[in-house]
C-alpha cells in the first residue's frame, strides 16, 4: 500500500504544478463546454461533476424512464464498478458491491438520509425492497467516503433522490403485468401550488415468482412476493430564505423464501417486513447566500420477521424477529469564504437502538435473545472546497466520531483535478479513508458479541483521466484504484466470539464511455477489472479470492428515439467467473460459478399525451446462471406496462 500512496502524492504534486500552465490555455469561448450535470453527494454540496475528481455516476430521470427497471438493482447493475448479487428472486435478499468490497461498506441514501439495517448483524441495505418509484436520480459515489457520511461508507454512497413538486398538479396511473404472474400497480400526484409542493407515490408489486433454489438441483416450488410502498415528499417555501422538506416513507413487504441448494425448496419458509423513514430538511440562506445552514432530522423503524416449519428436506424449525430504530440529528453550514473558496463545517449525533429475537429447533435447540440495547455517536466534519483559476480543482476533508461504546475514529479525504479545456482533458486523483463502527449484534449478541470490538477500516487511492470531445458529445474515462480493509470482523474459533482479525485488498481499473454521435442516440459502455483478495494470516492460495467478485465485468446500453412517440433501447451485461462456496456440505466446498451473458430489451411508446405503452424483455438469451451458488434466477420474463396521464 506504501507504494501506492507515494504513486498518489506524486500525481497530486504534478497536478498542482502543471495548472498555472493550464490556466494560459483556457479560452473564454471554450467555457460553454462546461458540463451542466450537477451532484451533490461527493461533497454534500452542489458541484459540476467535470470539475470533481471522485469517481462519480450519475443515473438520471431519462435513463430511468428508458429502462423501465422493475426494481433498484435491475437499475444499476450496468454501471462500472458495481455487482449485485440475490439469493432468488426480486422479492430476496440482493446486495450490492463496490470494487469488491464487502456488500455491507456500501452506504445508501434517500435524499440524504441512511437506509442501511442497523439490526442486521452486519449493517447491510436490502435492494430488493425498493421499487423504482417517484425517483428522480441516483448518484454513485465510488472510494472512501466516511469523512462525509460516517460509518458503513468505507467503500462508496449510492444516494437515491425522489422527485419534487412542480408547475402545475399531475397525476399518474401506472399498471405493468409479464412472466411469473408479476404485476405491479403505481399512482403518482405531484405538482406546487405557490409555497408548497408536494410528490406523493403509492405503488403495489406482487409476483408467483419462481424457486428462490435453484431448479436444477430439482426445486420446483415457486417463491412469491408482495409489496407495498408509500413515498412522499413534501416543501414549504416559508420565506424567501427559508424552507422546509419532509421525507415520507413506508414499506411492507412478505416474501417466499428457500432454503440453499439440493432440497432446498421450502414452502414454509416466509419473511415479513415493516420499515419506516422520516426526514424532515429545513435549509437557511444567509447574508446573500454567503452561509447556508441545513438541519435534517430523521428516523428510521425497520422491522423483520422469518420463520419456517419441518418439511421432508428440512427437519428443523426456526421463528426470528429483528426490530431496530435509528435517529440521527444532521447540522451541516456552507459558507462561501470567496468565489473560489467553499468550506463545510457541521456535525451529527446518531443514535441505535435494536433488539432481537432467534429461536432454532431441530436435533438440538438453539436460542439467541438480544435485548434492547442502543449506541450513541457524534461526529464533527470539515470540507474545504478551494478552486485556482478555472482549471484546478481541490478539496479537503477530516472528520472526527466519538463512539460511547469504542472511542472514537479519525478519518480524511483529498481529491485534486485539473482540467485542460482546450483539449477536454481532466487527469484526478483521490485518497481517504474510511471505517464501520461495530452493530449492536456484533457488540452484544449472547453468543457472537464482543463489546470490546474496534471498528473495521479502510483506505483508497484511485487516480486517472477523463476526456471528453465537446463536438462529438463522446466521453471516456478510466480509473484505477485500490482499497486496504484491515481489522475486519472474524470469529475466534475458540469461543465464536467476534474479534477484529480479518485483512483484504480490493484493486483495478474501470473504463467507462458515453456517446451521443448523432440526434436521439444514446451510449454507454464499461468495463471492469477487479483483484479481490483475503489478506488474512493463514489464508492459502486456493482461498485468497474474495467471494462472488467477478475479476471481468462489461456493461453496454444503447438507446435510440426514433421520435418524440417511440424510443427503444437495449443493454448488455456480462459477468465472470466468481469463487463461491457450497454451504450445504461441510466444511463448504469452493466452487467457480460459471460466467454469464444477460441482455434486457426495452421500449416505450407514446400514443397520446394521455396514454402510454411500454415493454421490457429481461434475459432475452434465456440464459442460465447463478449469482449466489444455489440460488435460481429467471429465465428469459416478458413484461408490458400501461400508463395514463389524466392531467
Amino acid at each position: 500500500m506504501e507504494k501506492f500512496k507515494s504513486l498518489f502524492f506524486l500525481f497530486a504534486i504534478l497536478i498542482f504544478s502543471i495548472s498555472a500552465k493550464a490556466q494560459s490555455l483556457l479560452p473564454d469561448s471554450l467555457k460553454i463546454f462546461q458540463l451542466s450535470d450537477v451532484v451533490v453527494t461527493a461533497t454534500r454540496t452542489p458541484g459540476n461533476i467535470i470539475e470533481l475528481a471522485n469517481s462519480i455516476t450519475v443515473i438520471d430521470s431519462l435513463e430511468i424512464a428508458l429502462k423501465n427497471a422493475n426494481n433498484l438493482s435491475e437499475l444499476l447493475n450496468n454501471e462500472f464498478g458495481i455487482h449485485f448479487t440475490s439469493q432468488g428472486g426480486a422479492g430476496t435478499l440482493s446486495n450490492a458491491y463496490i470494487r469488491g468490497s464487502n456488500t455491507n461498506y456500501v452506504l445508501v441514501l434517500l435524499d440524504g438520509m441512511e437506509l442501511n439495517l442497523n439490526n442486521d448483524p452486519s449493517g447491510v441495505f436490502d435492494f430488493s425492497s425498493f421499487p423504482v418509484d417517484n425517483i428522480q436520480r441516483i448518484e454513485i459515489l465510488r472510494g472512501p467516503q466516511s469523512t462525509l457520511y460516517g460509518s458503513d461508507a468505507m467503500a462508496g454512497v449510492i444516494n437515491i433522490i425522489t422527485k419534487k413538486g412542480s408547475d402545475k398538479p399531475t397525476l399518474g396511473l401506472n399498471a405493468l403485468g409479464g412472466s411469473f404472474n408479476t404485476y405491479k400497480l403505481n399512482a403518482a400526484t405531484s405538482g406546487s401550488t405557490g409555497v408548497f409542493d408536494f410528490s406523493v407515490s403509492l405503488s403495489r408489486n406482487g409476483s408467483d415468482g419462481f424457486s428462490a433454489a435453484n431448479k436444477k438441483h430439482g426445486n420446483t416450488e415457486n417463491d412469491g412476493y408482495l409489496k407495498d410502498q408509500v413515498l412522499s415528499n413534501i416543501g414549504f417555501n416559508l420565506s424567501q430564505n427559508v424552507n422546509n422538506n419532509l421525507l415520507l416513507r413506508f414499506v411492507k413487504a412478505k416474501s417466499d423464501l428457500d432454503q440453499s441448494g439440493i432440497k432446498g425448496d421450502d414452502p414454509t419458509y416466509i419473511y415479513n417486513l415493516e420499515e419506516t423513514n422520516i426526514n424532515n430538511e429545513t435549509n437557511i440562506s444567509l447574508f446573500d447566500e454567503v452561509w447556508n445552514q441545513k438541519l435534517s432530522l430523521s428516523y428510521l423503524r425497520n422491522v423483520r420477521k422469518y420463520k419456517f416449519d419441518e418439511t421432508p428436506n428440512n427437519p428443523a424449525s426456526s421463528r426470528s424477529l429483528y426490530d431496530g430504530r435509528k435517529f440521527k440529528v444532521d447540522w451541516q453550514n456552507n459558507l462561501r469564504l470567496s468565489k473560489n473558496n467553499f468550506i463545510s463545517v457541521g456535525a451529527d449525533f446518531q443514535y441505535d437502538e435494536t433488539s432481537s429475537e432467534y429461536y432454532y429447533y431441530s436435533g438440538f435447540n438453539y436460542e439467541s435473545l438480544l435485548p434492547k440495547v442502543n449506541s450513541k455517536i457524534f461526529g464533527m466534519y470539515l470540507l474545504d472546497q478551494i478552486k485556482i483559476g478555472e482549471s484546478f480543482f481541490t478539496s479537503a476533508g477530516l472528520r472526527y466520531d466519538k463512539h460511547n461504546k469504542f472511542g472514537s475514529s479519525t478519518t480524511f479525504q483529498l481529491a485534486s483535478s485539473i482540467v485542460f479545456w482546450e483539449t477536454g482533458t481532466k487527469v484526478k486523483a483521490t485518497i481517504g479513508t474510511g471505517y464501520k463502527a461495530p452493530s449492536l449484534f456484533y457488540l452484544f449478541d449472547p453468543a457472537f458479541g464482543n463489546p470490546e470490538l474496534k471498528p473495521e477500516k479502510s483506505m483508497g487511492i484511485d487516480f486517472g483521466f477523463e476526456q471528453y470531445f465537446w463536438k462529438e458529445n463522446i466521453t471516456i474515462g478510466t480509473t484505477f484504484f485500490v482499497n486496504n480493509f484491515r481489522e475486519m470482523f472474524g470469529f475466534d474459533p475458540g469461543t465464536f466470539k467476534t474479534i477484529n482479525i480479518n485483512k483484504a485488498q480490493t484493486s483495478g481499473i474501470e473504463f467507462y464511455s458515453t456517446l451521443k454521435p448523432i440526434q436521439g442516440l444514446f451510449i454507454k459502455l464499461n468495463y471492469t477489472f477487479t483483484k479481490a483478495f483475503d489478506k488474512s494470516d493463514g489464508i492459502t492460495k486456493e482461498e485468497e479470492n474474495l467471494l462472488r467478485r467477478p475479476e471481468h465485468k462489461a456493461g453496454l446500453f444503447t438507446a435510440y428515439s426514433f421520435s418524440e412517440k417511440f424510443d427503444f433501447s437495449t443493454e448488455a451485461i456480462y459477468v465472470g467467473e466468481r469463487d463461491d462456496k457450497d454451504f450445504g456440505t461441510f466444511p463448504a466446498k469452493r466452487i467457480t460459478l460459471s460466467p454469464y451473458l444477460l441482455i434486457n430489451l426495452s421500449a416505450n411508446y407514446t400514443l397520446t399525451d394521455f396514454i402510454k405503452f411500454n415493454l421490457r424483455i429481461e434475459n432475452l438469451l434465456d440464459k442460465e446462471y447463478e449469482e449466489v451458488y444455489g440460488y435460481g434466477t429467471p429465465g428469459i420474463s416478458y413484461y408490458f406496462g400501461l400508463s395514463l396521464r389524466p392531467f
